[in-house]
């Protein structure tokens, strides 16, 4: 096995790249490439945690709990054991590992060394990537992601350093003593000694070995753009197409009088922290900064021209080395210099900190003790680096001996008070967690909006299809299916007996009948379906709903709606039809129907019984974290106002409609601020059910999931993020049964379909197919122990949130 080693710099498109490996991680598993989730779900940062030496506690670290040794000594062999797992499940021919933090933070020997002794145990075959640019487009990148980070120093800081013929050591040499509680970091107040790429080199060659890193040029414009695939292929020598990228919304950098007002800050907040024994966690020190931003010209990264300068001659030489580099690493010629910008409108930093005290003293009690103690009590005290210093030599007996592992401490009152179920399978970082959760606004419950879901009122009444005019599709609905046979007759007729006029249904790789269905419902004029077997590009999804804008059936719709099959809209309005929810919202052109996660509600066994009757246990509809609760579809009427349709939303606003286009959530409340360019999940300001919801049935019954998880491979199950998914889905604390007043008209609608006997055997086929699929798994060790262990699985609603947020754990 191959090991590519990517270590950033983050102000180096990291977490584009990063973002583009996690969209395209299933199809590189496929091939043998395998971008592991145990070291972290995106950014691997919980490898850089890892292998930190114990006294160099970082933002990361000092913030997720793992600043004491024992902590970080559990974190490593967490670490090690999960990519064991991984690897071994897998058997791939090549892993990427990518944290941005790798190149920015490690400096020691001893860190290098333990990472490296880490990958050896898994292959000896080691390459080690960074993307490099213009050292002063890189420093102003890096230092407005320091700023808002915590970094009071001025750039004179680095400018300063441009005269010390040891850049590397003249840096190191400068950085701060670690003070966590006072907001002392070197991240985020130190120079950037990376910046020496020469001798960034020589440092990690030093360890893994010469010739094992590979400098590539970061153009910013290919990153951004949909060939940004290119890229990464070279970097990690993909040796086969894996589609193209979605483009990237551009970044905005801060502004110059942001930058100067968000330094100014810091500096008056760090004095205030040593001074008085206070804490500010990192995502309170963010917020803080957010509400300092105004808007004003970026800063011109030209006016860092010295360090370009400084690097000129060695950025040069590396070109020779480095094939992949090219000129645009050396500078463009003079600039003006540096000069902080003017903070403007009169910003007093004082002002900004004195209305923040409040925040400031509620952190530092919740918090700041729990921070303090950890630090007390297992923190190694900082080592103090002599300006004389010289850098020790890089070899493997530099690093400390590996720490005596702590006696475990005895179980804590939180972990005594789970469940049963909970106590058994929760890992440690879901502990912290539940117990923030419990006094935290983000805590679920079922406390919203104004409907009995309880109760189940009277059954709605059978309405008419409507007599549409000519040219005029109506309401239509756009969707992509794979093996989906015994469950579409009622998600169509479920959607017919409601207000949908139309269907467009693509499909790609069915062996269990779906298209025959399809097709024989094309047939009978109920809906259109189309092949998508020949797909290109990133997804099959994407594709189809990129052809469906060239078919007349979407060109003529009033509104379209793209939802999955497993997914039913449930108006809570009027007779429950769309009509009477659009009545509700005339002025609205985009609606986000926000998702309602029903569990398997004790159903184990796949059965021909309507989804809509079996499953009425779900997620509270208080529910902010994890993120995938509050997802939305979007219905939106057919203006022309987006170029594109995405999976949860359109997407690419023309600026000529802006004014037209009004967003409302599911209470027909407006959201068109927050929702107009982008995002595609409800937030705590825009969440609403009252009139319509989108009741998401993403297990059904056990046998349905473990069908659904195998994603095709005969032999071979992902057995973690199996189970994780069982965990984010299988909500079933709360009963909502509204969508049950549809079930007379829908099985009036079923019946009728039924009533052809081509469709009905072809249903039956395609029932059978998926029994026989699911004795087939239980008979397989592997699927049967995932099975086995999801049934055991029972969880609070908080121990769930809180088990969710442990395996979302990233930057």
């Amino acid at each position: 096995m191959r090991i590519f080693l990517h270590i950033g710099p983050e102000a180096a498109g990291a977490n584009r790249l990063q973002d583009i490996l996690n969209t395209k991680r299933e199809q590189l598993k496929s091939k043998g490439i395998l971008f592991p989730r145990s070291p972290g779900g995106r950014n691997h940062t919980r490898l850089f945690m890892a292998i930190t030496d114990s006294d160099h506690v970082d933002p990361l670290r000092f913030n997720r709990g793992f600043a004491a040794s024992d902590k970080q000594y559990d974190l490593l062999a967490d670490v090690e054991q999960g990519l064991t797992r991984e690897i071994e499940q897998h058997s791939p021919g090549t892993l990427i590992l990518s944290a941005a933090q790798l190149s920015t933070s490690l400096y020691r020997p001893s860190e290098i060394t333990r990472l490296h002794q880490l990958l050896s145990k898994f292959s000896q075959d080691i390459t080690v990537v960074a993307f490099i640019d213009d050292p002063a487009r890189l420093m102003m990148t890096h230092y407005g992601d320091q700023v808002i980070e915590g970094r009071a120093t001025p750039l004179d800081q680095e400018l300063e350093l441009c005269t010390a013929p040891n850049w590397w050591q003249a840096a190191i040499d400068t950085m701060p003593a670690i003070d966590p509680m006072a907001g002392v970091f070197e991240e985020t107040q130190g120079p950037a000694f990376w910046l020496d790429f020469p001798a960034l080199q020589r440092t990690w060659e030093n360890v893994f070995g010469t010739g094992s890193l590979r400098f590539l040029r970061y153009d910013q414009d290919l990153f951004g753009s949909r060939e940004a695939v290119d890229a990464i292929t070279r970097a990690f020598e993909i040796p086969f197409n894996i589609g193209r990228a979605e483009e990237a919304t551009p970044e905005v950098p801060p502004s110059a009088a942001s930058l100067a007002r968000g330094r100014q800050f810091n500096e008056m907040l760090l004095r205030f922290l040593k001074l008085k024994n206070k804490h500010v966690p990192r995502q309170l020190w963010r917020g803080l900064q957010a509400e300092l931003q105004i808007n004003s010209p970026s800063p011109d990264p030209t006016m860092l021209g010295a360090l370009s300068k400084r690097f000129e001659a060695a950025n040069s030489a590396l070109m020779l080395d480095h094939q992949m580099l090219d000129e645009d690493i050396v500078p463009n010629g003079p600039a003006q210099p540096w000069v902080e910008a003017d903070p403007d409108r009169g910003f007093r930093a004082s002002q900004y900190l004195l209305s923040a005290l409040f925040r400031i003293q509620k952190a530092t009690k919740e918090k700041g003790e729990e921070r303090r103690a950890e630090l007390s009590e297992h923190l190694i005290a900082p080592v103090v680096k002599s300006a004389s210093s010289p850098l020790p030599q890089h070899t493997a007996e530099t690093v400390a001996p590996t720490p005596i592992k702590p006696a475990p401490a005895p179980v804590s009152e939180p972990f005594e008070r789970l469940t049963a179920s909970a106590r058994a399978s929760m890992p440690p970082q879901a502990l912290p967690n539940l117990e923030k959760l419990k006094t935290s606004s983000f805590a679920p419950h079922n406390r919203l909006g104004a409907v009995d879901e309880e109760q189940l009122a009277a059954a709605y009444t059978p309405i008419a299809p409507r007599d549409l005019p000519k040219n005029n599709s109506g309401n239509v609905i756009v969707g992509c299916m794979k093996n989906e046979a015994p469950y579409i007759t009622e998600w169509v007729a479920y959607h017919r007996a409601m207000g949908v006029d139309n269907f467009l249904i693509y499909t790609n790789d069915c062996s269990d009948g779906t298209t025959e269905i399809l097709d024989r419902l094309q047939d009978l004029g109920v809906l259109q379906h189309r092949n998508n077997d020949e797909w290109k590009g990133n997804s099959p999804q994407q594709y189809a709903l990129n052809q469906a804008l060239k078919e007349p059936v979407i060109k003529n719709a009033e509104w379209i709606i793209h939802i999955d099959v497993d997914e039913f809209i449930n108006v809570r309005t009027g007779n429950g039809t769309l009509q009477d929810f659009l009545a509700e919202v005339p002025d609205a052109t985009n609606v986000a129907m926000t998702w309602r996660l029903f569990g398997h509600n004790g159903v184990t066994h796949l059965s021909d019984e309507l989804v809509i009757d079996q499953f009425d246990t779900c997620a509270p509809k208080f529910c902010p974290k994890p993120h995938t609760v509050w997802g939305f579809k979007t219905m939106f009427k057919n203006i022309g106002a987006y170029e594109k349709i995405s999976c949860h939303r359109p997407n690419k606003l023309d600026d000529a409609h802006r004014a037209q286009v009004q967003w409302v959530n599911g209470s027909g409340k407006d959201m068109t601020k927050e929702a107009a360019d982008k995002g595609w999940r409800s937030s705590k300001k825009s969440i609403g059910y009252d009139l319509i919801q989108l009741n998401h049935y993403a297990l059904r019954s056990a046998e349905s999931y473990l069908i659904k998880r195998q994603r095709g491979r005969a032999l071979h199950v992902d057995r973690s993020i199996g189970l994780n998914y069982w965990i984010r889905m299988d909500w079933s604390d709360f009963r909502d049964v509204t969508i049950k007043r549809n079930l007379p008209r829908l099985r009036a609608e079923y019946d009728r379909l039924m009533q052809d006997d081509t469709l009905r055997a072809w249903h039956q086929k395609g029932l059978e197919w998926h029994l026989a699929k699911a004795k087939e798994l239980h008979k397989n060790p592997e699927f049967e122990d995932l099975y086995q262990q999801a049934l055991t699985l029972k969880m609070t609603e908080t121990e769930r949130v809180a088990y969710a947020l442990a395996l979302d754990l990233e930057t």
